[in-house]
């Protein structure tokens, strides 16, 4: 059988995961999708779309989608589709997962890596986070869970744009590029969002990241989006800078990220020792870190990436004929030791 995709949606309570998550299952898109929803949501999905309300764990809905609330833990959950699925008992094509309002998603993407039985079933496509435009500095502000949501996302949705000015959205999207440049920004009215920017979109394999998004390994320009011009005499939004005006201020965000570059290969033992040893020290405060390293030894290209205290590489492509070697990783974290990691993955180069 081949591996069931999964996807995880996250985002802080009021921002649009249910709306986003109707439309999906109410689309006529001949997909079969199975929605596993933490108990306490603020809204329970299965109001307007159920065929049927019953006691049962799991719902048939009438497109065919199923819907399961958690009672036990995640793992239980996915063992049970999964094995519904072998015996032809349930019939769908993908999971999505839908996180309470303050759930970290770390420790459910760590599912998909830490079991075997999972790992064997379920692929892990990608962490959708949902950012609510008008809310959000403030939640940005006050909530870590509403950070870490970022630090994880491979793909963020901005909703309830049309509620604040463009200047506000302009503002909430240069943060975001900063605590994650990796995760593609898009606005979304009312959860509508096309289904290909929601499913498949190999958020944990970089590998199709990279055959998508060529500009990964480029220099990295944090000001590409439309609408950051300043007028003269306007604040500058770059978060080196306080800002003018009443209602903004200076974010120092907590979960930040970084990159490290070389075009020098890596050794990989050393390399391992060091991540090693970095992992067990900051794991928990490491959200996601990914790249493409250069290691000596191999004239493939390495892909590698981790999610808290979990890592791991696969041997990606090969370099092209005359394309110019090096590595690119990022880090995301909450404080993390940036001079330490730099310095460190220096020292792991030839």
């Amino acid at each position: 059988m081949s591996l069931i995709p999964a996807t995880i949606l996250t985002g802080f309570l009021g921002s649009g995961k249910t709306t986003l998550l109707k439309r999906v299952l109410a689309e006529a898109h001949g997909q079969k999708i199975a929605v596993i929803e933490n108990e306490f949501g603020e809204e329970n999905i299965d109001s307007d779309i159920l065929v049927s309300d019953t006691n049962e764990q799991i719902i048939q809905m009438s497109n065919g989608c199923i819907c399961c609330t958690i009672r036990e833990d995640l793992r239980a959950t996915l063992c049970d589709l999964a094995e519904k699925k072998r015996k032809g008992e349930l019939d769908f094509d993908r999971v999505v997962i839908e996180t309470t309002g303050v759930a970290d998603p770390g420790p459910v993407a760590q599912t998909f890596f830490m079991d075997d039985e999972i790992a064997e079933s379920y692929l892990l496509d990608s962490i959708l986070t949902l950012v609510d435009a008008k809310h959000a500095q403030t939640q940005l502000d006050d909530r870590q869970e509403a950070r870490r949501q970022v630090g994880f996302a491979d793909q963020i949705f901005i909703s309830k744009t049309d509620l604040v000015s463009k200047e506000e959205t302009a503002d909430l999207m240069q943060r975001l590029k900063h605590m994650n440049p990796r995760a593609p920004q898009k606005a979304v009215h009312f959860g509508e969002v096309a289904l290909s920017e929601v499913f498949d979109l190999r958020g944990f394999n970089l590998n199709a990241k990279l055959d998508i998004d060529p500009d990964f390994l480029k220099e990295d320009d944090h000001d590409h989006h439309a609408g950051h011009d300043h007028a003269p005499g306007e604040a500058c939004n770059h978060p080196a800078h306080a800002h003018g005006g009443g209602h903004h201020h200076h974010h120092d965000d907590d979960v930040k990220s970084f990159v490290f570059k070389s075009d020098r290969a890596f050794d990989p033992a050393k390399l391992e020792d060091f991540l090693s040893a970095i992992v067990n020290i900051y794991g928990p405060r490491m959200l996601r870190y990914k790249g493409v390293l250069y290691m000596e030894g191999t004239d493939r290209k390495v892909i590698f990436q981790g999610v808290h205290q979990l890592m791991g590489s696969d041997l990606g492509p090969q370099w092209a004929e005359g394309e110019p070697r090096g590595s690119k990783m990022v880090f995301i974290g909450i404080d993390l030791p940036k001079d330490i990691l730099l310095q460190g993955m220096e020292q792991s180069l030839v």
